[in-house]
């Protein structure tokens, strides 16, 4: 089986912050027809429709691959190190009515062949016919009837987006990813520095409140302590004060001993007598 990809090489052109497109050619040289794929290690990063298809013999299919718009330009010498990969397969005979879909499932990897497509930077057109800025340098070797960089571990692949818009306007690039790692070292140490501020504030702070506390326990101690010798003064005063002196107590027992005189009695007991024998 035979494809023809073209270009080996897709090369973006700056400025990157808007969306940058190129084609990528898939020709069939067979006789018979065959699906295909495209994967790209930046799924979020790129935008390919179709990702996914079917090619009939001598014939062509072009592929649009959207480079979507970063936040911040990278610096010129900055590296890319994206990759995409078109797998290939012969369509036989027996599933020449199946969907694109079912065609992969139950395709032993030797008969699918891939073709690894580098990308890289170029500058502005402003700067005339430059070279490109940064590209990853070619290792070439044939393994399985296509290129392959054998020194290298494979990276991971996977299908990007195959939609009319673009899905995610805030894909990072390299050097986005950087500023976000300095800028998240930058937070960090100074989250760390306010807490040691915070932790000594909060320190000093509580020591001053258990000082004040302990300077109002011993306040209430002493409070009390007076107060109950005041108390004590008093109640031994009233006591003094209410105790009866010794010739009352003895005049107020006499009283109490002697009671009614006999004479008193006797006329209580003849009025007594005369009002019973005039009445009853």
């Amino acid at each position: 089986m035979s494809v023809e990809i073209e270009p080996f090489e897709l090369g973006f052109r700056r400025p990157f912050t808007i969306e940058v497109a190129q084609i990528l050619k898939i020709k069939n040289t067979n006789k018979e027809p065959i699906a295909f794929k495209v994967k790209t290690t930046a799924p979020k990063q790129y935008c390919v429709r179709p990702n996914s298809g079917r090619v009939e013999p001598g014939h062509e299919v072009e592929v649009s691959v959207l480079l979507q718009a970063m936040k911040q330009e990278p610096p010129a010498d900055a590296k890319c190190r994206d990759k995409f990969l078109v797998q290939s397969v012969t369509i036989t005979g027996d599933k020449d009515f199946t969907n694109v879909q079912q065609i992969w499932d139950g395709v032993p990897k030797s008969a699918i062949q891939e073709r690894k497509i580098r990308v890289s930077w170029l500058a502005a057109n402003d700067d005339g016919n430059a070279e490109p800025a940064v590209s990853t340098p070619p290792r070439r070797s044939l393994a399985n009837g296509h290129e392959d960089t054998p020194n290298a571990a494979p990276p991971a692949y996977s299908s990007p987006h195959d939609e009319s818009t673009i899905l995610d306007n805030t894909s990072p690039g390299q050097p986005e990813q950087e500023s976000r790692e300095e800028t998240g070292s930058t937070v960090a140490e100074s989250a760390v520095a306010a807490a040691k501020t915070t932790a000594v504030e909060t320190y000093e702070e509580i020591k001053a409140k258990l000082a004040q506390a302990e300077a109002t326990i011993a306040q209430l101690k002493n409070d009390a302590a007076s107060g109950l010798r005041q108390r004590k003064a008093a109640i031994t005063s009233e006591a003094d004060n209410s105790k009866p002196s010794q010739p009352e107590l003895a005049q107020a027992t006499r009283q109490g001993t002697e009671g009614v005189s006999v004479k008193v009695v006797a006329i209580l007991c003849f009025v007594s007598f005369m009002l019973a024998y005039f009445f009853f």
